[in-house]
């Protein structure tokens, strides 16, 4: 059980380091409209509006390959019940998403894209993965 806890931990953590890092990235490749401060919650929220759809391209990738890697982190460590573990962290990058839109105005469709196709499915694919390249067919369930 311990080890469990340890996975879920770490694939909590190593799931938002690949988010963070995307996101930090993100300005670097595809700039903020100009003179948008996208450092702090209240200038992202002022120009939301101004943003358009090369924008959000980077915040999608973050979300869905930190989730991904994330249970696939988990899947790896994790010595049982590595699926329920793996859609665990699915549910908790959700749980962030979910707080994301309530907190940033961004347009219905981002925000539909990115709760629906960002964990819960990145979340099963990183177990698949995993299971796959363990030759395995698909990760264990048990």
């Amino acid at each position: 059980m311990l080890k469990n806890i340890i996975a879920l931990v770490l694939g909590v953590l190593v799931g938002g380091v690949v988010n963070m890092s995307l996101i930090m990235v993100s300005g670097s490749i595809i700039p903020p409209p100009a003179g948008v401060d996208a450092t702090t919650l209240e200038g992202l929220q002022e120009s939301m509006h101004l943003f358009e759809f090369k924008h959000f391209i980077f915040p999608f990738l973050a979300h869905a390959l930190g989730t991904l890697v994330g249970a696939a982190v988990v899947t790896v460590i994790a010595s049982s019940h590595q699926q329920r573990y793996a859609m665990s962290i699915g549910v908790v990058f959700l749980a962030g998403g979910i707080t994301n839109v309530v907190l940033l105005p961004s347009p219905l469709w981002f925000n539909v894209v990115d709760l629906v196709g960002a964990y819960l499915p990145m979340a099963w694919l990183g177990w698949w993965l995993v299971g796959r390249v363990r030759g395995g067919g698909v990760g264990r369930t048990s």
